[in-house]
């Protein structure tokens, strides 16, 4: 019997292949709380490898299904959290007990009014963590239904896409690059973090600023 780690992509992709990608990209996208814990980014490029085929070794996964899959979890995921933070409204979100939840909907509220609807929820894509509540909050903050389906889908397709992609043409150029997936996937999670930590050193600049005028 073979152990499934949700968190784990190798794990994902091992027992499951491009359903697994589907599911777990699903929950990413929109489920509080569960989505905090999923892999996502971290998911896709490692499939993406696994699709590349090389003289010596036939693909392990169809690109295709992953890139059709991967698309379908990425758009009806956020779909889905956007309908359930519309329903719940700001209840939803101030309900939660988890730290993570919480920060998180405060930052997708200080994007959505910075950068605009459209631009916030592409951008949201592409930031860890942010993406799984970005969407809920953008239900509970009354963002219109046609804006919001609109541009979660270019996000989604753009981010899902990118990724599955480019772990293609890695595994397509470097031999053997799936024996260093676990490796890969620790850049992945590296890089993904930055606009985390750009984001707080922000902050952290904005709150010296403030607290010196005062």
């Amino acid at each position: 019997m073979i152990a499934i780690n949700p968190t784990n992509s190798t794990s994902v992709l091992a027992a499951f292949g491009a359903l697994g990608v589907l599911v777990v990209i699903f929950a990413e996208s929109g489920l509080l709380v569960v989505g905090f814990f999923l892999p996502g980014d971290a998911l896709l490029f490692p499939a993406g490898v696994l699709c590349a085929g090389t003289v010596h070794r036939a693909p392990q996964l169809e690109l295709w299904q992953v890139l059709v899959c991967a698309a379908v979890g990425a758009t009806a995921g956020a779909q889905v959290g956007f309908l359930l933070g519309r329903r719940g409204g700001r209840a939803l979100l101030a309900r939660t007990s988890n730290r993570r939840v919480r920060q998180g909907a405060t930052r997708a509220e200080e994007l959505l009014a910075r950068y605009g609807y459209g631009k916030a929820i592409v951008l949201g894509r592409f930031i860890p963590m942010l993406r799984t509540v970005l969407h809920p909050a953008a239900g509970a903050l009354g963002v219109p239904v046609r804006t919001f389906t609109l541009w979660q889908m270019v996000g989604g397709l753009l981010w899902s896409q990118t990724l599955v992609l480019a772990g293609y043409t890695l595994g397509s150029s470097v031999p053997d690059a799936d024996r260093y997936l676990l490796l890969l996937v620790a850049v992945i999670v590296a890089v993904s973090l930055l606009p985390l930590v750009a984001e707080a050193r922000r902050v952290r600049r904005g709150r010296r600023s403030s607290s010196r005028s005062s």
